[in-house]
């Protein structure tokens, strides 16, 4: 039991669970048979791993690429010039600032008429419940959306969807600035939401495939913090706005906004799928003879020693695309880990699909085999069609991702970190408008200056602290991630969100001093940033062959839970007073908190199971 994480029994094979450095003692030992050393280049270093397989049996050299600090690089780079992996660290950054602007802006939209409700209220007259349905509206196409959106990005690229939404959104906005009724404006927010759905299905996806993991919880926390951010900072601006000119200008400026965003994608976002479909092995019959007979002798000794769930079994390996024919790839039994390499002479491009959990094998074409893409090349809009499923397929993986227990927990902690602001961005017009406040749409906005700097604090912290205890957890735990140690960002989260709602309905009610309860906005801010970030890297951790759909599920999830709450928020929040209201709202978060620690001792129990039941198998083409 590593760290308080209850360990399953059998297989020691779990989806998620993976080897990020080697054991000291292991490193010690091996010390003269292994080497790391920086290359000429400056690039990752290369691991040398010199397995012996028996008294007969010759050495091999297993290479693995790792940072100069000795982390393996998960997934292997191919070598090969247009893997979005060894793509320079500016390029892909870029791509990411260029998503996370966008992104910015689609998730000020939801929030983005706050400041001015009450005003449209008048001008349509409307009660507040009614026109807190354009919120609700906008989320549930955004919902649905991603559910259209997701499918159709993993068989064609995510490239032309990020456009194809971009389009959209840009004539939602156009058609929001001309809109003159309660049903047109309704209508722009629908195709508006469903235009801004990729911004939340597509991006954590996206990270996924051009950042080693152990770069990805710092840019994750850098996408959510833009995500929330634009929550909190656009209904700021939009203040101004209703105060100075109209609505119909802020629509306006959005569709200058998107119109600016879609160059910029156009140009600095290329497409970043990737085929990591090993490479056939093209080494010689008489390793890939020994390595079949090592694999088969321990397969042997796995069933001696276990009734259950064989030992060889590869989690998921459904969903891992397979390379053409080649009988030289006949192995699919042999262990993950680096500690257990010490008894197996293999070579490395001989691994089967699946093979292990943290790497995929490096191809042997060099860099200068193959051409680098042109720059005309990689503006394509069109990438062809990369998956041999059906679109139907990948439209329902996202519900059944919901039967696993790790993706709905992180689904719970996602929805309910946004779902609360979005609750306040429904009421805090009609809560600050009236007396005694008595404050105008522009000051209202400025409100949203407190939860803004929380969520810039929330998504810097919460990316680096998460990295630096994980990283100190896997050397206690022997060099083994558990993607439950990202759970431990839970504790924080308990006492800033609970803190944040309760406080703020409590200094409303009481009809505090405005700075009060807008301290308590800026610390729940800050705690749904932490919980964002961390839901999203934990369910991306614990299932990242499914990243894209479980991406949607908690999208999805958190739009549908969004607009049931955006039907009874608002009179709830009328009839029991705001005090009753967030602190039931608190006391629905202290639950999902406490579930936390169910989930991280239980957590690989779970994902076990799972790896067992393989619920999906039936949503992939079979491949033979």
């Amino acid at each position: 039991m590593g760290l308080g994480i209850w360990e399953p029994k059998g297989s020691p094979n779990v989806t998620g669970t993976i080897q990020m450095s080697l054991h000291k003692e292991e490193d010690q030992d091996e010390t003269k048979q292994n080497s790391v050393a920086p290359n000429a280049d400056g690039n990752p270093n290369t691991l040398n791993l010199v397995a012996v397989a028996s008294s007969t049996a010759h050495s091999a050299t297993t290479t693995l690429k790792t940072t100069k600090k000795g982390i393996v690089l998960h997934p292997q780079p191919h070598d090969n010039p247009n893997d979005p992996l060894n793509w320079p660290l500016w390029r892909r950054d870029m791509a990411l600032i260029v998503l996370g602007f966008h992104c910015f802006i689609g998730g000020g939209q939801t929030p983005i008429l706050a400041a001015g409700m009450t005003k449209i209220a008048k001008e349509f007259d409307k009660s507040p419940s009614n026109t807190s349905y354009l919120v609700g509206g906008f989320m549930l196409s955004l919902g649905f959306g991603s559910l259209f959106a997701a499918p159709t990005a993993i068989l064609y690229g995510k490239r032309i969807i990020y456009l194809l939404g971009i389009v959209l959104a840009f004539g939602g906005a156009i058609w929001g600035a001309c809109a003159n009724s309660f049903g047109s404006l309704m209508g722009a927010r629908v195709l508006m939401g469903i235009g801004f759905s990729p911004c939340e299905s597509l991006p954590s996806a996206t990270i996924a495939e051009i950042y080693f993991s152990h770069e990805r919880a710092y840019r994750l926390g850098f996408y959510t913090m833009l995500l929330l951010g634009g929550k909190h900072l656009v209904p700021l601006l939009s203040g101004f706005v209703f105060d100075k000119l109209t609505r119909h200008w802020l629509f306006w400026i959005v569709a200058i906004i998107v119109g600016i965003n879609l160059v910029l994608t156009v140009f600095f976002v290329p497409e970043t799928f990737w085929d990591r479909t090993p490479t056939p092995n093209k080494r010689s019959q008489e390793e890939t003879r020994q390595a079949r007979q090592v694999a088969a002798e321990r397969l042997r000794d796995a069933l001696r020693r276990q009734d259950s769930f064989v030992s060889n079994h590869v989690p998921n390996s459904f969903a891992i695309p397979k390379p053409e024919e080649d009988d030289s790839l006949s192995i699919n039994s042999l262990d993950s880990s680096l500690h257990n390499r010490t008894n197996l002479e293999i070579d490395p491009e001989a691994r089967p699909v699946g093979l292990s959990h943290f790497t995929e094998p490096a191809t042997t074409l060099s860099h200068d085999s193959v051409r680098k893409k042109t720059f005309l090349q990689e503006l394509h809009v069109f990438s062809g069609r990369h998956t041999q499923d059906h679109w139907w397929m990948v439209f329902l993986r996202p519900f059944v991702l919901c039967a696993y227990p790790n993706v709905l927990y992180g689904s719970l902690i996602y929805t309910f970190a946004v779902v609360w602001l979005i609750l306040i961005s429904e009421t805090i017009s009609h809560l600050f408008v009236a007396d005694p406040y008595d404050y105008s749409p522009t000051i209202i906005g400025l409100f949203y200056v407190a939860p803004f700097v929380g969520s810039i604090l929330g998504s810097s912290i919460a990316g680096r602290l998460s990295d630096i205890l994980v990283r100190k957890m896997v050397d206690r735990n022997d060099g083994v991630y558990e993607p439950e140690f990202r759970l431990v960002m839970i504790i924080p989260v308990f006492f800033t969100v609970v803190i944040g709602l309760m406080g703020f309905g409590w200094a409303t009610q009481a009809h505090d001093l405005w700075i009060v309860p807008v301290v308590f906005f800026g610390i729940l801010g800050f705690g749904c940033s932490l919980a964002s970030t961390t839901a999203i890297t934990y369910t991306v951790d614990c299932y990242r062959v499914f990243a894209a759909e479980g991406l949607v599920t908690l999208n999805v999830m958190k739009n549908v839970v969004g607009f049931l709450f955006s039907l009874f928020n608002n009179s709830f929040v009328d009839t029991k007073g705001s005090k009753t209201a967030f602190v039931t709202f608190g006391g629905i978060q202290i639950f999902l908190c406490l579930l936390g620690l169910g989930m991280y001792r239980y957590g690989k129990v779970l994902r076990r199971w799972n790896d067992e039941k393989e619920f999906m198998r039936y949503l992939y083409v079979k491949r033979e």
